[in-house]
């Protein structure tokens, strides 16, 4: 399948097993057939004209990334291709800042944000999210001499970095840290090295990955959120949405079955955390 990428200058600013049993899809799940008469249903729209556009930061390996020629690859770009493939569409990718992505699913400029977007009831409140495709443990991170902090607790009163209102920063500021706004983990983990904060939280498979790809960096990981963070597809809240959703949920179950879910997963992460146990 062909998959159109478009970068967005204006964009600013985070199952069987696995999607179908999460039970906690946003409110408003309706049938697809009988959404798709309404006028202002967003998945008639995205059938109609072929394409569903796509957001996403681009440069969080192995999640969402360009590789060395250029492309745009990734978990994230793979199950959202699939996903599109099950709808009957062609993928569109735009690619932005964390805060600038999610504005721009509430403007209703994309249709779809696939980014590792973590669940939490503050945004239910503000987008419709898929069934559940990702289990992600989050991991405290800090250089290799720092022997300080040794639990989230040891967080009070220290200085974080991640990207402005990601599950990342609410955790680090649950803790009582300061957290300063840096966009991509390569980013955050410049400033720890330079020692400009103390420690930094990300997704522990995304942590794996910088060390595999990058063994001389001075980091190790000192600890985990105890809970696991749930990671599901957003799109615009509220009815229009309704059918989407559905739709979406459907193809997310029906690649588990087929165990694709699992085969992208082990691809990217060298695991499968497309099912929570």
């Amino acid at each position: 399948m062909t998959v159109a990428i478009a970068v967005s200058a204006a964009a600013c600013g985070s199952a069987s097993s696995s999607a179908s049993s999460s039970g906690e899809s946003a409110p408003g799940t309706s049938d697809a057939s009988d959404a798709s008469e309404s006028t202002g249903d967003l998945l008639a729209r995205i059938q109609e004209k072929g394409t569903i556009t796509i957001a996403m930061e681009g440069n969080w390996q192995p999640w969402t990334y360009e590789d060395e020629k250029g492309n745009l690859v990734g978990f994230e770009v793979e199950v959202s291709t699939a996903v599109a493939e099950k709808l009957g569409v062609t993928p569109e990718y735009v690619t932005g800042e964390w805060d600038g992505l999610l504005a721009g699913i509430q403007a209703g400029r994309y249709d779809l944000m696939a980014n590792g977007v973590g669940y939490t009831e503050e945004r239910a409140q503000a987008f419709y999210y898929s069934d559940f495709y990702a289990f992600n443990r989050t991991a405290l991170v800090v250089r290799g001499d720092n022997d300080e902090i040794t639990c989230l607790e040891d967080l009070d009163g220290k200085t974080t970095c991640n990207s402005a209102n990601s599950t990342y920063q609410l955790l680090a500021e649950s803790y009582g840290a300061t957290v300063k706004d840096i966009e991509t983990l390569d980013g955050t983990i410049e400033e720890l090295l330079a020692g400009r904060v103390d420690a930094t939280l990300n997704a522990e498979v995304s942590i794996n990955d910088y060390m595999k790809e990058q063994p001389d960096a001075d980091i190790k990981i000192v600890d985990y959120d105890p809970d696991v963070e749930k990671v599901g597809m957003i799109m615009p809240y509220g009815e229009d949405s309704a059918s989407l959703q559905s739709a979406i949920n459907t193809a997310l179950s029906e690649l588990a079955d087929e165990g694709k879910l699992a085969e992208i997963s082990e691809k990217y992460f060298g695991m499968d955390i497309t099912s929570e146990n």
